[in-house]
């Protein structure tokens, strides 16, 4: 090849020239050196061959690795090919797979596995069914059900909770009992952060009746607002008020990875998938014998006692249990039963844990578990969704206020994939696979969004239009669950936008009403919070 660069005033050109063999078929034909000639086969042929990257397994873990790709994928790839099973004879692990390998890496990047000890992750393998896929399989369905390590917003009675993805806690509404945790028990309408907490990186929260629980990546458990975990049914406690986060003596020796909080007790889960309880009023003991002012954590007996749960749900009087196992998830509840909220069929109430099998008839593995005052839902793994309990206001979504004491498929929702669902006092929320949102139940206050049915129940699903037309992605909802306060709804988009509406009259919103103004019907922007 050479270069002429023309004298006049044209611009350069440059002329290539080929060189053209003088037989270029045989020049074609030339075989390549044997280290290049690499038969690719195909992946699921019967006959068994040499993966094309097989001299090569530790670009092949790192891309797995590096793709997170998630235990069913890890699971696909065994099956499909024999350099994925085989012991990858790396060090230490020498007779694991590179797909248990890579599964393996994959959790070590999760928080609470990161710093767990040697004999703490092989007795996780062991309750998850000896694989670190399984493991995988267990941390995902914990961060999907509840968000760990992910930013959210949480309504409760009165007030609001935000958390973003760096762990910042930010407060806002009623904290006539300090459970804003600002210092003081004045009212804010403006999220503020929580300056107590700076260094420490919180990962979830739980929101109760005068009450805040936070736990961090540490497993660390700290509370602010009334200073008791229970409001039991026989006697009034006198209780001291707590207005800045503290740690929780008596959670010290567990890593908790999330919490909730009913009208009699609380409940907590280890990140090994063990659950705890303190306090559960004079009646149900929630399978433990203690007194029912003890606010020791107690191990939740029974069915549950070697099953891993990935999360936990608390009703007024109750709670679900979404627990993992090699063949599937399922639900466990314990409780009070009265309406069918237990969903066994009848309205007996449970001391220890037992094992909703209706979903085993309809056909759906549970991936997501939500208890409300009085009802609770279920998401599936297929995006159906399962609601059962008092039926009052149409908040089962059935189109009657009947109660259904088993869990039932919400056929308004046929048509549409559910990925999250959120349930609260006489109200439901669900989020689409496409970022839409629709609600059910009670209207009462402008909780559920509908603007047209302003404090209307609504007997059945119905798209939130007033959040369609922002074109944003919804893709986490929390509303008021309990109390005697009237609701109000956060939703969160993709982006990390807050939106909220509902009652507002003591800064729950995050947003400042206008005199004599209680509530409000259109979503607003919950300005000064970056949860992206």
């Amino acid at each position: 090849m050479d270069t002429t660069t023309s004298s006049g005033s044209s611009p350069a050109t440059l002329q290539v020239h080929s060189i053209i063999p003088e037989n270029p078929i045989t020049a074609m034909e030339l075989p390549f050196p044997s280290f290049l000639r690499l038969k690719r086969h195909c992946l699921g042929s019967s006959v068994p061959g040499e993966f094309f990257l097989a001299s090569c397994p530790s670009i092949v873990l790192h891309v797995l690795t590096t793709c997170d790709l998630g235990p069913r994928d890890l699971a696909k790839l065994e099956a499909t090919c024999s350099f994925f099973r085989k012991p990858a004879n790396f060090s230490p692990d020498f007779d694991l797979s590179i797909s248990e390998l890579a599964a393996l890496d994959i959790c070590q990047k999760r928080v609470i596995f990161k710093c767990m000890g040697e004999e703490e992750r092989q007795e996780m393998k062991r309750k998850c069914g000896g694989s670190w896929k399984l493991v995988l399989n267990f941390l995902i369905a914990g961060e999907f059900g509840c968000r760990r390590e992910k930013s959210q917003a949480l309504a409760g009675p009165g007030h609001s909770i935000a958390v973003t993805s760096k762990g910042v806690v930010y407060s806002f509404g009623f904290n006539g009992s300090g459970q804003l945790g600002l210092g003081t028990t004045q009212d804010s309408w403006q999220p503020r952060p929580i300056r107590s907490l700076d260094g420490i990186r919180i990962v979830q929260a739980a929101v109760g009746t005068d009450r805040t629980i936070l736990i961090s990546d540490a497993g660390e458990v700290y509370a602010f607002g009334k200073d008791c975990f229970s409001k039991p049914k026989s006697e009034v406690q006198e209780t001291k008020l707590i207005t800045t986060p503290q740690r929780v003596k008596s959670l010290t020796d567990i890593f908790v990875v999330q919490a909730a909080i009913g009208n009699y007790f609380t409940a907590v889960l280890s990140r090994e998938g063990r659950v705890y309880t303190l306090s559960w009023g004079s009646d149900e003991r929630l399978g433990h014998d203690t007194d029912h002012s003890c606010s020791l954590p107690q191990p939740l007996l029974g069915a549950l006692e070697n099953i891993p749960v990935v999360q936990i749900a608390a009703g007024f009087c109750y709670l679900l249990a979404l627990a993992f196992q090699p063949t599937g998830m399922s639900v466990y509840s314990v409780g009070c039963g009265l309406g069918g909220k237990l969903g066994h069929g009848c309205d007996d109430c449970e001391t220890q844990p037992r094992l909703i099998e209706q979903f085993g008839f309809l056909n759906i593995e549970p991936v997501m578990v939500s208890a409300g005052a009085w009802h609770a839902a279920v998401v599936g793994r297929d995006g159906r969704v399962c609601t059962w309990g008092w039926g009052r206001h149409g908040c089962l979504g059935h189109g009657t206020e009947e109660l259904q004491m088993a869990p039932r498929v919400v056929d308004g929702l046929k048509d549409v994939k559910v990925v999250h669902v959120a349930t609260g006092t006489y109200a439901t929320f669900v989020a689409s696979d496409d970022g839409q949102v629709y609600s059910f139940g009670s209207g009462v206050a402008a909780n559920l969004g509908q603007q047209d049915d302003v404090d209307e129940d609504t007997l059945a699903p119905k798209l939130v239009l007033s959040l369609k037309e922002t074109k944003e992605r919804m893709v986490h909802v929390s509303l008021t669950n309990g109390g005697n306060w009237n609701g109000h709804t956060l939703v969160m988009t993709e982006s990390g936008t807050l939106y909220a509406f509902g009652t507002g009259d003591r800064g729950q919103l995050g947003v400042e009403l206008g005199d004599n103004l209680k509530e409000r019907e259109e979503p607003a922007k919950v300005a000064g919070i970056d949860l992206s």
